[in-house]
């Protein structure tokens, strides 16, 4: 599938998928929708100084370096697990613009480290954030009750309906701790009734630059 670096909305760059007209992040910002969807109402949901992560389509790095940054600012420690079923090339990750866009060229070491790192092997960044990163589908995801917080960031129910189904996000419930959330950029009314059939208390909010709406879900 043909791939290209684009620039979006904002000024940071995500790879588009041409055959699929899809991208990693919006068009209208890659930043500007992360950390909308994964930050405010995702990290910062949480109060607690110790937080475990999963992130569904780990991709460019994007939402892990953003997290990275946040949990430096705030004190939190991160214990950070990424699953993608098709990495990035080396190539990509050096035309990604993130840390530049981001006023922290002084993390690019951070940002090549996580790609760089070994697969199903845990790796301590830096002594408040520890990285895994599985080489897996989706589908194959198997945790129990290990996570505060779910990044649901595969890609759009248009091109990847299978990956928004029931079966996927009773994996992802069991995949949490009691009262642990799941954030998604997605609004779909069967993606809502998907994550309300196995459990979850899903609430819609205001979406990221160019979407109205988005979703997040917390374990009942």
């Amino acid at each position: 599938m043909k791939r290209k670096i684009i620039v979006t909305g904002d000024g940071s760059k995500t790879i588009q998928l041409e055959d699929w007209n899809e991208q990693y992040h919006s068009k209208h910002g890659a930043i500007q929708e992360a950390y909308h969807v994964f930050i405010k109402n995702g990290l910062d949901r949480l109060k607690k100084k110790e937080i475990s992560i999963l992130e569904i389509g780990f991709g460019t790095g994007l939402n892990a370096i953003i997290t990275f940054i946040e949990s430096q600012k705030s004190g939190k420690t991160i214990d950070y697990t990424g699953i993608e079923a098709f990495p990035v090339t080396l190539r990509e990750v050096q035309q990604l613009n993130y840390t530049e866009a981001l006023n922290s060229h002084e993390k690019m070491p951070v940002f090549q480290e996580m790609h760089a790192c070994e697969w199903s092997k845990t790796v301590k960044i830096s002594a408040d954030f520890c990285l895994t990163k599985y080489k897996m589908k989706i589908e194959d995801v198997l945790f129990n009750s290990k996570f505060d917080l779910i990044y649901f960031d595969a890609f759009g129910p248009r091109v990847q309906p299978e990956l928004w189904t029931e079966e996927i996000f009773s994996k992802m419930y069991v995949s949490l701790k009691p009262k642990g959330w799941l954030t998604t950029y997605s609004a779909k009314g069967a993606v809502r009734r998907a994550l309300q059939s196995v459990g979850f208390l899903v609430e819609r909010t205001e979406g990221p630059p160019g979407k109205r709406e988005m979703l997040v879900a917390q374990k009942h």
